[in-house]
């Protein structure tokens, strides 16, 4: 059975974060959510309260096959600023695991761990600079899957970038029957 952590800060946005553990969750993926303050109660960028699976100090260091950052500000500066997810998830990106991103998170949390350098992301509009000063070509695209690293470009994208999540750990007809049992086909 595939593996995820999804990664809460205080000030994630609620939708990039719970509709992909919602989404991989369908197709019988393991997600674990994981604060990365000490507290399992993290509060999103709209006021939700959500209580975490684990916290940080809780969560083995081996990784699982994907780590997801959600968007949202101040959430992935506040996912930024914790030096241990910085480390798991440049290991996690050398060892050609998935590491994914959507919204502020490819440009404010991945981009200055080297992890799109060389790569094809996308972000939230106003945010492409950061990528381009990490060495990554910015795609205009909801969702940009290169290699190990798939990113979003924001809320209205949450949907299809956990069923693309859920293909690259599922595969193509898991995330057809994901994507049909929630109406999107």
């Amino acid at each position: 059975m595939a593996k995820a952590y999804v990664f809460l800060a205080d000030g994630f946005e609620e939708i990039e974060a719970l509709a992909p553990v919602d989404l991989l969750r369908r197709a019988g993926v393991d997600v674990t959510t994981v604060s990365v303050s000490d507290t399992r109660d993290v509060t999103g960028a709209h006021g939700v309260t959500v209580k975490a699976d684990s916290i940080i100090s809780e969560v083995a260091i081996m990784a699982p096959d994907l780590f997801v950052c959600p968007g949202g500000m101040p959430g992935a500066s506040n996912l930024a600023a914790c030096q241990q997810l910085g480390t798991m998830l440049r290991r996690q990106a050398e060892r050609g695991h998935y590491v994914a991103a959507i919204c502020a998170a490819p440009a404010v949390t991945l981009a200055p761990l080297g992890i799109l350098k060389g790569k094809n992301a996308t972000c939230y509009p106003g945010f492409e600079a950061h990528l381009a000063q990490a060495g990554a070509s910015h795609k205009a695209e909801r969702v940009v899957v290169d290699g190990n690293i798939i990113t979003a470009n924001g809320p209205s994208s949450a949907i299809l970038f956990g069923l693309a999540l859920v293909d690259a750990l599922c595969g193509k007809d898991a995330a057809q029957q994901v994507a049909a049992g929630i109406l999107l086909v």
